[in-house]
């Protein structure tokens, strides 16, 4: 027998203890011949007769006592492993949770889910991290804790949980001269795009279905610089609506329905199954949901 499995180490530690098969059986609630059995595996194992009969009981050999500490503490480790459970105290806790957004999520969704975070877990603080092409290694590595937003390469080994459904919004100064934001008007505008949007490619899908090609007058690679863009000039923005609404209520912009039919998406909560029972991140996956879909 190469191995000793954990029933002959509780085997062992019975009859030392008691120093009686009948004994150590009632304790384990085995049978007597059950007992002996195991104590014949375990003197073909070591090659010693481990305990003698002797008129007091069954005496142990000085390799049992030799081995009776390791087999102890082999003993209380296993009781250990089995009392553990992954925990997480929120107020205690000191960790980093990392989140990735797209810069759209940084004004509508960050400042409310920092709140969140900052009252429930006070000593742990959060860092935001882009949606880029290496955040699902990210996920998996455990460098990004969860991601938020539209992430539709996130399939295989990952989780999601659906926040709010998104639809789209035209933004653009109040004094603009188009007046209504018809069909007619917007195909006639000029245009601002921006370009890292994880939504764009069914903005852009929906005008070359429509057969409108806007006149793209500037490009931007994120959301920050459209208010001073907006309101200094006649240019039609046109945006996922939580972040539509967001910049409008900042600079004081008209916010308007598209005219042109847009295909609207799902903004969700994605997580890689490595950590799915993990208890930091289904803590921090049940603050955002619980914090983010009532924005909806």
């Amino acid at each position: 027998m190469s191995d000793l499995d954990l029933r002959l180490l509780r085997l062992f530690h019975a009859v030392y203890e008691t120093g009686s098969i009948t004994r150590a059986a009632a304790r384990l609630g085995l049978s007597q011949p059950s007992v002996s059995i195991g104590l014949g595996q375990l003197r073909a194992h070591y090659g010693d007769p481990l305990f003698v009969q002797m008129p007091g009981g069954m005496t142990p050999t000085p390799l049992a006592d030799h081995l009776i500490d390791p087999i102890r503490r082999a003993l209380e480790d296993v009781r250990t492993l089995s009392r553990h459970r992954a925990t997480f105290d929120a107020a205690r806790s000191t960790r980093r949770f990392r989140v990735a957004m797209s810069d759209a999520s940084h004004l509508t969704l960050l400042p409310h889910l920092f709140a969140t975070i900052r009252r429930e877990a006070p000593r742990a603080s959060l860092e935001a991290s882009a949606i880029d092409g290496g955040l699902a290694e990210r996920l998996a590595n455990g460098e990004a804790d969860i991601a938020i937003g539209l992430i539709p390469g996130l399939d295989a080994g990952f989780y999601q949980r659906v926040l709010y459904a998104q639809g789209w919004v035209s933004i653009y100064r109040s004094a603009h001269p188009l007046g209504r934001l018809t069909r007619d008007a917007f195909a006639a505008a000029e245009h601002v795009e921006v370009t890292n949007g994880t939504g764009q490619s069914l903005l852009r899908a929906a005008l070359e279905t429509a057969g409108i090609a806007p006149r793209i007058a500037l490009s931007l690679p994120g959301f920050l610089g459209l208010p001073s863009v907006l309101t200094s000039s006649d240019l039609v923005a046109t945006l996922p609506r939580h972040i539509g609404n967001a910049l409008a209520g900042q600079a004081g912009l008209t916010v308007a329905e598209c005219p042109v039919p847009i295909e609207g998406f799902e903004v969700k909560i994605h997580w890689h199954a490595r950590y799915n029972a993990d208890p930091a991140n289904l803590w921090l996956r049940d603050i955002a949901f619980n914090t983010l879909a009532r924005l909806a």
